[in-house]
């Protein structure tokens, strides 16, 4: 157990856990993958973002139920049902994590550059210290939570401001949600994935067990902050592209070096590719606290001196994937093959917490709703459908 059950958590923590979450979703791949596919599909990509919040929904609360309700990280409900899974779970999302974090250290550094002009390792370094600092504080949790509500916020904000100057088409975007002219598998599992894949599907729900907030009573304050976290993410995927929609409607092309830049850019000039600068910066920057405090938990409990030092390990967590962007650039091709990877670990991660609802060694006298458990095994046998078949796409030409 991470920690006493407790009736009730400050507003604080429970934001704080839903924008960990949210902020962890809305890194550079998730801009970078919401303009690229408005581009291709046009109004008929909210269809995906419609399926795509279902599949939240259906990942998300199942999962921060679980956990909070047994009073266990992840890993260790994974162990609990299978011994052994919990490990293996950690070391895939450790990798993933990491791989995928420099990616958003790079994503740091290009939001500088864009802003103030800095080479973007320099950027990226600065970036990093920024990250570090909020974990050598005492209250190093609480830090966190704050940065992460605040740039959520002006993220949101900033990318409202763009999709109204954009003009976008609403009635068709509403209508093609719904009744979509082209349907793409990859857009779903892309951004399902980008939504609630790898370490992000557990950010929240552990962070609010650190906090100290677990067991049957808690369950009504989880799933508020679970849907909170949904919403925030969902708010933020449709208000992009609607931005997108608006412009490329008028007939612009999305530059294919940095498509979500040129959004920002055709629709308020280059005034808006600063305000790209500020919302790729937060994006990244708020993906960096939350990939790296994520992966380090899947290490507490089963590491050895891991629990009291576990802000030492984020600090070297963040530093390592520094390192590696600096020294070798974004190795594309591993980042690629984990991301596909990575798309696995939903359906494993979610299928062992539908079974560890049922087991009272692991959730005691609670009850899981029918509802939750059949919408859980629809998502997690769909996306482990979609994800083999990417991988059995890409893998080939990965290894090549």
């Amino acid at each position: 157990m991470t920690g006493p059950a407790k009736r009730t958590a400050p507003l604080r923590v429970l934001a704080g856990a839903a924008f960990l979450m949210a902020t962890s979703a809305i890194g550079p791949g998730f801009l970078t993958q919401t303009a690229t596919f408005t581009e291709q599909l046009g109004a008929s990509f909210g269809f995906a973002i419609l399926i795509s919040v279902l599949f939240d929904l259906g990942a998300q609360l199942n999962i921060w139920r679980v956990l909070t309700v047994s009073g266990r990280r992840a890993q260790d409900v994974a162990n609990l049902v299978v011994p052994g899974l919990g490990h293996l779970l950690a070391l895939l999302v450790v990798l993933g994590g990491l791989a995928f974090n420099v990616g958003n250290v790079a994503g740091a550094g290009l939001g500088l550059n864009v802003i103030f002009g800095l080479d973007v390792r320099a950027g990226a370094v600065l970036s990093a210290a920024l990250a570090i600092a909020l974990f050598l504080v005492k209250e190093a949790g609480r830090a966190m939570d704050r940065f992460a509500v605040a740039l959520g916020f002006v993220m949101v904000a900033l990318a409202v401001y763009v999709a109204i100057a954009s003009s976008p088409p609403v009635g068709e975007a509403l209508l093609r949600s719904v009744a979509p002219e082209t349907v793409n598998p990859l857009s779903i599992i892309t951004i399902v994935g980008g939504t609630v894949g790898g370490y992000i599907t557990f950010a929240g729900a552990h962070r609010l067990l650190d906090a100290g907030l677990s067991g049957v009573e808690s369950v009504g304050a989880v799933t508020r902050s679970a849907l909170s976290a949904i919403i925030i993410a969902s708010v933020m995927r449709v208000v992009l592209f609607l931005a997108a929609l608006g412009v490329v409607s008028h007939g612009h092309v999305l530059d294919p070096q940095n498509p979500p830049a040129s959004v920002f850019r055709w629709a308020t000039g280059e005034a808006g590719y600063k305000v790209f600068g500020v919302v790729m910066w937060s994006a990244a920057i708020t993906s960096v606290v939350g990939s790296a405090y994520t992966s380090v938990s899947f290490l507490r409990g089963l590491v050895p001196r891991a629990e009291e030092r576990w802000s030492r390990l984020v600090i070297g967590f963040i530093v390592l994937s520094t390192i590696v962007f600096v020294t070798i650039g974004r190795p594309v091709r591993v980042l690629i093959l984990v991301g596909a990877l990575n798309g696995l670990i939903l359906p494993l991660s979610l299928g062992v917490m539908l079974v560890a609802a049922s087991r009272r060694s692991v959730v005691g006298d609670y009850r899981h709703p029918v509802a939750l458990t059949v919408g859980g095994a629809v998502v997690a046998l769909s996306m482990a459908w979609l994800s083999a078949q990417t991988l059995i796409r890409e893998l080939p030409a990965l290894v090549r």
